[in-house]
């Protein structure tokens, strides 16, 4: 096993089967490689031509211009830079995809995250407004498949009022409004209102991005100091 991920890593790095190699690693077709040699062994992939995965083919993808890529890639790396090389082995991220106009089933979206391939595709073209935020609401949802036990979704909605409930999925609601709230109200957003991920999710990225509000109701302070204690938990020296 060792001798065949050697193999593996010595074909990523040096061979002319690198396309392949990439594939056989993350299960998405038509990549290249942008960026390997960063501060906390992130790996950085772009999209060399459109790509489409998925059990049912609906997750597309589209190659972006060196122009934009250089120019998104400064600001996804400073973001990124933020997680430890520790930290990142432990919530398993590995590898980030560079693209335009991702979308699944049709519906534009700012990155999909998967924790079992160790990868977050990223659409380097997500509404510029949010974009730098978005980019930790995205590695959040790879911290919350790896702990569930942690982030747990029962406990977090017990934090809520006894009236309100959540939506079934994130894309059964017309809650998508991604603006912060200068009043809370138990939450951050209108979007973190859509699911207990997305909540969560929602709050973790303001902590990243260091754009709280002024104004912090006792509910969305509580469901903050869960956030910390649960990342803490991962990560004694995690950094907020």
């Amino acid at each position: 096993m060792k001798l065949f991920k050697f193999i593996l890593l010595y074909l990523f790095l040096v061979s002319s089967a690198r396309g392949d190699t990439i594939y056989e690693l993350i299960k998405i077709p038509h990549l290249e490689i942008y960026n390997i040699k960063t501060k906390n062994e992130l790996r950085y992939l772009s999209a060399k031509q459109p790509f489409t995965i998925g059990v049912d083919n609906n997750i597309n993808c589209f190659k972006s211009s060196k122009k934009d890529l250089d120019k998104k890639y400064r600001i996804i790396e400073k973001n990124l830079n933020r997680y430890s090389k520790k930290f990142l082995k432990k919530i398993n991220l590995k590898y980030i995809v560079l693209c335009e106009d991702l979308s699944i089933s049709g519906i534009n979206t700012a990155g999909i995250p998967d924790q079992v391939m160790k990868t977050l595709i990223v659409d380097i073209k997500f509404n510029e407004k949010y974009f730098e935020r978005v980019l930790h609401h995205e590695v959040f949802h790879i911290i919350n498949d790896g702990y569930k036990n942690i982030f747990n979704e029962k406990i977090w909605s017990s934090l809520n009022s006894k009236e309100f409930n959540y939506a079934e999925c994130s894309t059964c609601t017309k809650k998508i409004g991604l603006e912060t709230y200068s009043k809370t109200n138990g939450f951050i957003t209108e979007y973190s209102q859509s699911t207990a991920s997305e909540d969560m999710a929602e709050v973790f990225s303001h902590l990243m991005h260091g754009n709280l509000p002024k104004n912090i109701d006792p509910i969305l302070e509580n469901k903050i100091e869960f956030i910390k204690k649960g990342l803490l938990k991962i990560d004694e020296n995690f950094d907020l």
